[in-house]
């Protein structure tokens, strides 16, 4: 019995204790259940936390980078100058399509942070690259940059000197404001030396410099100026000949079309061709040659062929502005070796331009080669017979007669080719031709006013003239030609009494020292002639420009807005001005003030509302205009758009008829009455 209580009260004990620890498992058990559960849920609300934490670590913000900016100013360590090019790269790409924003280490958020990296940057990375790679302050030819490339300073340090350049064409593309381009390119000129290293880089900057040069207002054609020739001057010559070429293709590009507003930004691309000419005159002069030389085949085709599309070939303002630059540049060099064989090929060609089409109404274009040639005249000391071209022009029958056109409008040769058959007839352009030729005859004759063949060189301009005079219809035109024989006379008594006591022979060398004195000091009757003729010929173009506004007219002397040396305090403050907007790459447009975006939604209200007061308005000034133009041929070479049919009085008369169509109520009862009584008389007869 004994035995058998003992072994019961064990096995109780035992399953107590086997219960015991079964509930002790499972409660352990739930209790890492638990745990587990709460460490999944503190990891997924810590997740976004990080992520946020991460977020807010690649922003760039603008503590971040004025503590990068000083710390480069202060101490020049590279790993924050690497620092600050990731984030001058990350503004320069803001806005990329193809930038995929997760990632980029850095990204920005704010149009100020973009304008502090990029002013930053554009004012001191110069400075901070050529101290790393150890290169002189400013300055510096391709030698020094092909030296430099096999040192260890320029293995560190090159793809930093690569991605300034590289980033900072990326944003130039993606400029709109003139300013920012402007500023942009003035401070990427100090580094221009480094585009040696990368030729890419080089061929992209010349054509988008080349861009903005053709095509940009303000001071903006000046910088990009100053920056092709510093490319010409310190890379030499294989940069010279693309940037020439490139130049040349801009000019044409960008000549085609002229008139009075044109004009001098027209000029002022003229000069900045001649400009870099003289950077290295042999390699110009292979060019000069091959493009003077295609001038020559499309005249030489014109001269062969005879039909009108080879005539316009020659008779438009692209060729016509082409001869003019390569007038400018022989003028400009003409004590050059280089340049002194390429002055008799152009003269012919000129002169066969000027004797294509000899009628009166392309005295506009004769008359413009002629200031060509007396330009290549002056500047080389050669005798060009520029009389014959000017005094066969009196002698045509339109400048004989006395005008049948009317008064007529003002007409400005420089900025036309070929006039009107009506403009021909008018008294203004019989004027404007005569005075043109009395002033480019005296200008040629002035040239050799002090010549000991004077009274040889000028007997058939006098006698040729003389007979104008009699045969002239126009008094005016008389008094005009009668003083200009007077002065021809006077300078030829002045030469004749000077050539008596002369004892060398015209062949002798000494007849190069006749009248030298008197030719510095501009003593002839002739030279003072001329100059009063210079100040009534300005002012005639005075008071024709007086209500145009001129482009370019402050950017054509060279260094007139940009200084060659800046100041630390002016650069500041262009820079400032120019980074001070709230534009961002990859935006069209800036963020504008509330008040502008009011008056440009009202704007466009006012636009949606009907048209047709100001279209017929429209219609009714080309119709006055176009007027004068009833007489002119069908056949004539000019395409002139036809007046369009008064539109107002097509809507007035429809207004008309639709009231005569609207019955009235008497006719409509009327109407109903005969219908009724047809009806029953149609009863009855059935």
């Amino acid at each position: 019995m004994l035995l058998i209580i003992l072994l019961a009260s064990w096995s109780s004990q035992l399953c107590s204790s086997f219960v015991q620890d079964d509930v002790e498992t499972a409660m352990d058990d739930e209790i890492e259940e638990d745990e587990e559960s709460d460490a999944l849920d503190v990891e997924h609300l810590a997740a976004p936390a990080e992520k946020e934490a991460k977020y807010s670590k690649s922003v760039i913000t603008s503590a971040m980078v004025d503590s990068w900016c000083n710390a480069v100013q202060e101490h020049a360590k590279v790993g924050t100058v690497r620092s600050l090019m990731k984030a001058f790269r990350t503004a320069c790409h803001y806005g990329d399509d193809g930038e995929d924003e997760s990632s980029a280490k850095l990204s920005m958020l704010s149009s100020s942070v973009f304008n502090k990296i990029m002013l930053f940057v554009l004012s001191e990375m110069d400075g901070i690259l050529r101290a790393l790679v150890k290169l002189p302050p400013s300055g510096g030819k391709k030698e020094t940059i092909t030296d430099l490339m096999s040192t260890k300073q320029w293995k560190n340090y090159s793809h930093l000197v690569k991605a300034y350049l590289g980033n900072a064409l990326h944003v130039l593309n993606q400029m709109t404001d003139t300013d920012m381009i402007s500023f942009t390119i003035r401070r990427l000129r100090y580094s221009s030396i480094f585009l040696a290293a990368f030729p890419s880089l080089l061929r992209r900057y010349i054509k988008v410099v080349l861009h903005f040069w053709g095509t940009g207002g303000g001071a903006l054609p000046v910088v990009s100026f100053l920056f092709i020739r510093d490319l010409c001057i310190r890379l030499g010559s294989d940069c010279f000949d693309e940037c020439l070429k490139g130049l040349y293709k801009a000019y044409v590009l960008n000549c085609q079309f002229v008139n009075a507003t044109k004009l001098q930004h027209i000029q002022f691309l003229g000069n900045c061709v001649t400009e870099v000419i003289g950077v290295d005159l042999p390699a110009a002069y292979q060019h000069a040659f091959v493009f003077i030389r295609q001038l020559s085949m499309i005249l030489r085709e014109a001269l062969t062929m005879k039909t009108k599309e080879a005539f316009r070939k020659v008779y438009e303002w692209k060729y016509m502005n082409c001869l003019d630059i390569w007038t400018g540049a022989i003028c400009a060099y003409s004590s050059e070796e280089d340049f002194k064989p390429l002055a008799y090929p152009l003269t012919q060609i000129i002169s066969g331009v000027a004797r294509l089409v000899p009628t009166a109404r392309y005295f506009p274009l004769r008359l413009r080669c002629v200031r060509m040639l007396n330009r290549i005249a002056a500047s080389n000391g050669m005798f060009i017979p520029v009389s014959l071209l000017l005094l066969d022009m009196l002698e045509m029958k339109e400048l004989n007669r006395p005008p049948t056109g009317g008064v007529g409008k003002a007409v400005d040769l420089r900025t036309i080719l070929k006039v009107s058959k009506t403009t021909l007839k008018t008294r203004a352009f019989q004027e404007a031709c005569v005075f043109s030729v009395v002033e480019e005859l005296a200008e040629h004759l002035a040239q050799w006013s002090y010549s000991v063949a004077f009274f040889e060189l000028s007997f058939i301009s006098a006698v040729r003239l003389r007979n104008f005079c009699k045969s002239t219809k126009i008094e005016r035109f008389r008094r005009e030609m009668r003083q200009l024989i007077h002065q021809i006379e006077a300078n030829a008594d002045f030469t004749n009494k000077k050539r008596i006591s002369v004892s060398f022979l015209p062949n002798d060398l000494a007849a190069t020292s006749f009248l030298e004195e008197e030719k510095k000091s501009g003593a002839s009757p002739l030279s003072q002639y001329v100059a009063t003729l210079h100040q009534r010929a300005q002012q005639r173009h005075d008071s024709l420009m007086e209500s145009s506004v001129i482009v370019g007219a402050d950017s054509s002397v060279f260094g007139s807005k940009i200084p060659e040396n800046e100041d630390d305090d002016t650069r500041n403050e262009e820079g400032i001005a120019a980074f001070s907007t709230s534009w961002l790459p990859g935006s069209n447009s800036t963020n504008k003030h509330p008040k502008v975006e009011e008056k440009r939604k009202k704007k466009k209200k006012k636009e949606k509302e009907p048209r047709e007061e100001a279209a017929l308005d429209e219609d009714v000034v080309e119709d006055l205009i176009l007027s004068s133009d009833e007489d002119e041929d069908e056949d004539e070479d000019e395409e002139t758009p036809r007046p369009r049919p008064n539109v107002k009085s097509e809507l007035v008369s429809r207004k008309q008829k639709s009231k005569k169509w609207k019955p009235s109520a008497e006719s409509t009862q009327n109407k109903a009455r005969s219908h009724s009584k047809k009806s029953k008389k149609r009863k009855k007869s059935n």
